[in-house]
């Protein structure tokens, strides 16, 4: 099923991820919002995290298995999930990038966290739905 552009549980993704990059304090347009379902992201994060330096660090997310952290191959086509958030699918983006910022510490880097991701379903859409008005803030003209 593909979502449609102006679709409330679009937005709602993409006022999520924008809150995401703004709690990591991430400038510019970092990032990218699927328009198909199942939906998912992806968030590119600056840095190296411990143990693979000179690879570019992103964070993954979709409405299945929440998030995950990981890094680009050496040929830079693929990525390798380093961390998972857990079980909770749709967290705050204050979790998420205090979760984020210990993975840079070097804490629970080798994919932690692992737990049954929470069931969603039509709740998933209405917590999404909640995050639209942060989607539309970004495309305010700037005064």
């Amino acid at each position: 099923m593909e979502l449609e552009f102006d679709d409330a549980m679009t937005w709602g993704l993409r006022g999520y991820v924008r809150l995401v990059a703004e709690a990591l304090d991430l400038t510019g347009d970092c990032w990218y919002v699927s328009s198909e379902r199942p939906a998912t992201t992806y968030l590119a994060v600056e840095g190296a995290l411990p143990g693979f330096p000179d690879r570019d660090v992103a964070l993954l997310w979709d409405e299945e298995s929440g998030w995950s952290a990981a890094v680009e191959t050496h040929s830079g086509e693929d990525l390798i999930v380093q961390a998972r958030f857990g079980a909770q699918i749709l967290p705050s983006p204050r979790a998420v990038a205090r979760w984020v910022r210990g993975l840079y510490r070097g804490e629970r880097r080798a994919k932690s966290r692992y737990g049954v991701p929470e069931r969603q379903g039509k709740d998933l859409d209405r917590r999404l739905e909640s995050y639209a008005a942060a989607a539309l803030v970004s495309t305010q003209p700037s005064r």
